[in-house]
């Protein structure tokens, strides 16, 4: 069974959409892949309201099985912060509505699923996005990268690809993991016994 994931990098100005097709196998193959924006100078429910519509007609289009969004973390900027929080709202209930599961996973899970690293930049994630789902061109923009890698990201940790909710482990088994999942698995073992 191949597990369909549509990723969510959220934001008012530039939301990035992904969705990746992952087979058992953990094979991952980019879907489609776009961005949705919308202008500064508009009112914030029309803002929202772009965001939502525009959410509903990728998950009407591709049926995903499961919505990886980006978790929300703290920055100096709060209006940012709030910005995304807001964009994020919108696309969880609009999954919701449809019975779809949502996972949350932070910028330096998806950094450490992706590229081994949790504090690689945009440009490593991209790059190994690329590589990952055998693209000839990077996706553009970086919104739309970052989406693709949350997909990714929560496919590779949901387990053998077709399940939303077994994770990732170390161990026996984990020899069939790629080196960036084994380094992800590693730094969330670690993070674990840390707490």
């Amino acid at each position: 069974m191949t597990l369909r994931v549509l990723g969510v990098d959220p934001g008012l100005t530039r939301c990035g959409i992904g969705v990746v097709d992952v087979e058992k196998n953990r094979r991952a193959t980019m879907v489609a892949f776009g961005v949705v924006g919308t202008s500064p100078e508009e009112s914030l429910d029309q803002r929202l309201l772009v965001i939502a519509t525009s959410i509903d007609e990728w998950l009407d289009t591709y049926e995903p099985h499961v919505l990886a969004v980006e978790r929300v973390f703290s920055q100096l900027n709060v209006s940012t912060v709030m910005g995304v929080a807001q964009a994020s709202g919108v696309v969880i209930a609009a999954a919701a509505r449809r019975g779809i599961p949502v996972a949350l996973h932070t910028p330096s899970e998806v950094k450490a699923a992706v590229t081994g690293s949790g504090t690689s930049n945009k440009d490593a994630v991209t790059k190994l996005v690329t590589k990952i789902l055998r693209l000839d061109a990077p996706p553009r923009p970086a919104d739309a990268a970052d989406a693709l890698a949350l997909a990714i990201t929560h496919a590779w940790r949901a387990g053998n690809g077709t399940s939303t909710k077994d994770a990732v482990t170390t161990g026996p088994g984990s020899q069939s993991l790629t080196p960036a999942q084994r380094a992800w698995a590693d730094a969330e073992a670690k993070a674990r016994r840390a707490r």
